[in-house]
């Protein structure tokens, strides 16, 4: 009879034992009363360092980029050559990872060629893609016009009108390479007057890639395209004469393609000088 009283007393003495184990919840921050979470400078400060670095990537990027294009272009950087990622490193006093994405830029747009285990190259196109390059051109070129003599209104002729002077004035007071990239811009403009998005993005591509293999391969003293014939081309729009003006586009392209000589000297020149920096 004496056991059950100790057994009571000693599950009642036990309860507060047991509380007083829980852990008592901690203070709230002056955060959490806030509301609002507690912001570090430091971090801010390094955030805005970074997106300034990023920035400054971006420019250097775009710096070696616009260098190498204006290069092969102006034929300073001829087919085949070599573009070391070290070499470019130093001229430039960047790091591999800008160089790599100047030099991944250049070849989607097909100017440079990156091969695997052997680094970069400006783009060699082979008389097989070559030939398959203008043929695509052509017949985008065709269905283009059709649609562009179909569509352009006195507004549109008045623009091409004056693209054309433009055009003249360069071919006669400028470098080579501001003609050509007018010449260019001619077929761009014409593809506008299609009114189909489509066809203007896959000819803008296919132009871009004829522009660097007439650059490339154009003999000296030829303009990338005629101005006389842009302007048999604008005549025919104008009058509404769409085989006429289909006609004249398909001369013209065949007369650049046969210009080319695929055959390229491989230059002495250092690659600083090949890009204008000597």
């Amino acid at each position: 009879m004496n056991d059950m009283p100790l057994r009571s007393t000693a599950k009642k003495a036990g309860k507060p034992a047991l509380k007083s184990l829980k852990a008592a919840p901690a203070a709230p921050t002056a955060a959490a009363r806030t509301g609002r979470p507690k912001v570090r400078h430091d971090a801010l400060a390094n955030a805005s360092v970074d997106a300034a670095h990023a920035d400054d990537g971006d420019d250097i990027i775009q710096r070696i980029y616009q260098s190498v294009f204006t290069s092969v272009m102006s034929q300073r950087l001829t087919p085949g050559t070599k573009l070391p990622e070290a070499a470019l490193c130093e001229l430039f006093g960047v790091g591999r990872t800008v160089v790599q994405k100047a030099l991944q830029k250049l070849a989607h747009e097909h100017i440079v060629e990156l091969r695997p285990n052997r680094g970069a190259i400006v783009a060699m196109p082979t008389p097989e893609e070559t030939r398959e390059i203008f043929e695509a051109r052509r017949s985008l070129e065709s269905a283009v016009l059709a649609l562009a003599v179909k569509n352009a209104t006195k507004a549109d002729l008045a623009k091409l009108r004056r693209q054309l002077k433009e055009e003249h004035v360069a071919m006669h007071n400028y470098a080579q390479t501001d003609w050509a990239r007018l010449a260019s811009a001619f077929h761009l403009r014409v593809a506008e007057l299609c009114r189909n998005p489509i066809l203007q993005r896959y000819l803008s591509e296919l132009v871009s890639r004829c522009s660097l293999i007439v650059a490339l391969h154009e003999p000296s003293g030829y303009a990338a395209c005629e101005h006389d014939e842009h302007t048999s081309i604008v005549d025919f729009i104008e009058k509404g004469d769409a085989a006429g003006a289909i006609a004249a586009m398909e001369e013209h392209l065949l007369v650049l393609e046969q210009r080319i000589h695929l055959v390229s000297e491989k230059s002495a020149n250092s690659l600083a000088r090949m890009l204008g920096m000597e």
